[in-house]
């Protein structure tokens, strides 16, 4: 995508599927056809909602856990899916995990994944030069909205309701994701894989930024299990992946290149 001469048009959409709510801001193209290609994301959101749904019985995931389909049985996004689950939890060791105590919940990486698609098709649109899509607070970014002025992403302050802990800038970057995971909004819903059950940490809050939504997304959760320190020593270990911690007790500590990121 080129970064247009002059501020485009932009088109907005917000979607209630997969029990959170979609965000998304497109700018440039013809709007006839950036809609149409809109209406193909939504409408992909919610066929992933019901291949992926553990809520409901009749999705692929849920015949899956109990044995009524194989893997090849299922949509082919299944194993797509899948496949990427597996390479995060052997980056991760085992500190992101899809499966517990032979159980399969796949929704840790479904949403991330399922943003990042539907931030793609839309930017495949003739003429288009900025996507941005929200899915509950993890936001996947390509391109710029206008000339000068990048895509600027608040982060919540999970200590102070209504305050921002940060401010990220997708500056100098084609494409870049934001994704938080912690306990205020959701409570103790982020489980540690080696025991099945909420993990317990110092902290409350992990932001990971990164090009991609569908790996930061799974590096925020797992981090966050691992705990302020392992979890940041992990995270600067990871390419291309910048990160802000908060503690309980208000310590915020962050990977050596986030402040290049800020702004």
């Amino acid at each position: 995508m080129a970064e247009p001469a002059e501020a485009p048009a932009a088109v907005r959409h917000a979607e209630e599927v997969m029990g959170t709510v979609f965000s998304f801001d497109v700018r440039g193209g013809d709007p006839g056809a950036v809609r149409a290609a809109l209406a193909e994301a939504v409408a992909g959101l919610h066929r992933t909602d019901a291949v992926f749904s553990t809520y409901r019985e009749d999705s692929d995931v849920s015949r899956l856990a109990r044995g009524e389909l194989t893997v090849a049985g299922c949509a082919p996004e299944v194993a797509e899916v899948l496949e990427l689950a597996a390479e995060a939890e052997r980056v991760s060791e085992g500190w992101f995990s899809v499966r517990y105590h032979g159980s399969l919940d796949p929704t840790g990486i479904v949403k991330g994944w399922a943003a990042e698609r539907a931030a793609r098709r839309l930017a495949e649109v003739d003429g288009v030069c900025g996507v941005s899509v929200n899915g509950g607070g993890d936001v996947q970014l390509l391109g710029v909205p206008q000339p000068r002025r990048p895509w600027r992403v608040g982060v919540t302050d999970p200590l102070r309701p209504g305050g921002l802990a940060a401010v990220v800038s997708a500056a100098g970057a084609a494409e870049l994701s934001v994704a938080t995971s912690g306990t205020v909004e959701r409570g103790a819903h982020i489980v540690d894989p080696g025991t099945g059950r909420p993990a317990v940490t110092d902290l409350v809050a992990v932001t990971v930024v990164g090009p991609r939504l569908t790996w930061v997304d799974c590096w925020a959760t797992a981090a966050f299990a691992m705990g302020s320190r392992a979890g940041l020593a992990w995270l600067e270990s990871l390419p291309e992946v910048e990160a802000l911690l908060i503690t309980a007790g208000d310590e915020v500590r962050c990977t050596g290149g986030l402040a290049a990121r800020l702004g």
